[in-house]
């Protein structure tokens, strides 16, 4: 089976929508399935209108489609494959929820683009989604489609070695003591205003590693902390290699607003360290309060839990352990099966298999 594994933009992209693209194609790679990246018969749109008017097609040739963005080039590959009969799996990693409070205008245009992401949604045969939390959202658009949670899982083979980065980069950016820290982009959706204040609010160090935008497209909250952080917080910008952040960071503190799953929250876990979380909905539904991280719904929860795992470093170890017991469970080689099993059931016809994804052997 030959299957367009597509996301548009790739180069220009950053985020969780490329890590989770990119741990698809890694664990399709441990199964049968031949993945094509470009949609196009000549790599570009651009060049393939010279396969196209030599006779030899403007797409690749490919049995399912499975598109992981949302933009002009993922609609082309969309109507190509409705014209063609070619089973189409659109991935919906981009919401109106999670738009909002991202770059500067996002929480003015987040609700105009519901609209076109219940049209494209609704195009596919089969929708996939990172969380029961998403699907539910899409269902309230309503997007007229089937859709399926699959987990974005987590890339462990991606993190070995994390250990040996931790004095270099503490040295590197002045970390010492028990450090809070967070792996991503930045801005207030992930909860930036929050973690800068309950730096503010204690006497340990915090560190954001992950780009952040300073121009014009940069969020008020965004540049507001950026350009003056609390003293004890340091944002590193673009690390090259993650690695570097879960060697440094001794508790992940992540109190995001709005997430479809927390491929970072997983990276964390599979390093085996103790995770805060916001209490919402997508975080319940993956990960147990008191057994694998801590949940808070208020800033002096916040603040409480902190202290708490400062003076306990048992429970900072218990959590940890669970933690990466529930990492193992979204391993890719689970991921790819599933996809796998997702796409057979598509190319046989069988909608219903292919919703539920089951899992030979």
């Amino acid at each position: 089976m030959r299957t367009l594994n597509y996301l548009e933009f790739e180069d220009g992209v950053r985020g969780g929508m490329v890590t989770a693209t990119r741990q698809q194609r890694k664990a399709l790679s441990r199964t049968d399935v031949e993945v094509v990246e470009s949609p196009w018969r000549a790599g570009n749109p651009v060049q393939s209108l010279g396969t196209l008017f030599a006779g030899e097609g403007y797409f690749a040739d490919y049995d399912v489609a499975h598109c992981n963005l949302v933009g002009p080039g993922s609609v082309a590959v969309a109507r190509h494959a409705r014209r063609n009969d070619i089973p189409l799996v659109l991935h919906a990693h981009v919401t109106r929820e999670d738009f909002a409070e991202s770059f500067r205008g996002s929480t003015t245009v987040a609700p105009l683009l519901e609209p076109y992401l219940r049209w494209f949604y609704s195009q596919a045969d089969l929708v996939l989604c990172p969380s029961e939390y998403t699907r539910g959202v899409l269902q309230s658009y309503p997007v007229d489609a089937p859709i399926r949670q699959l987990s974005n899982g987590v890339d462990v083979e991606s993190l070995r070695g994390y250990e040996q980065f931790r004095e270099d980069t503490r040295e590197r950016f002045d970390l010492d003591g028990l450090v809070v820290y967070a792996v991503g982009e930045v801005f207030e959706r992930k909860g930036l205003t929050t973690f800068c204040e309950l730096a503010k609010a204690t006497d340990y160090d915090f560190a954001w590693f992950g780009p952040y935008d300073e121009g014009p497209q940069a969020g008020k909250a965004t540049r507001k902390w950026v350009t003056d952080p609390p003293e004890n917080v340091t944002f590193t910008g673009y690390m090259a290699d993650k690695r570097a952040a879960f060697g440094a960071g001794d508790v992940y503190l992540f109190p995001a607003k709005v997430e479809n799953q927390g491929i970072a929250v997983l990276e964390a876990m599979a390093c085996g360290k103790p995770v805060v979380l916001r209490d919402i909905d997508v975080f319940r539904e993956f990960f147990t309060d008191g057994e694998d991280c801590l949940m808070c719904s208020t800033f002096d929860e916040f603040e409480a839990a902190l202290e708490r795992l400062a003076v306990d470093p048992d429970l900072r170890e218990r959590l940890g352990e669970n933690a990466r017991e529930t990492a193992a469970a979204h391993s890719l080689d689970r991921v790819g099966e599933q996809l796998a099993s997702i796409y057979r059931g598509l190319v046989d016809g069988d909608v219903e298999d292919a919703r539920v994804g089951r899992v030979e052997g």
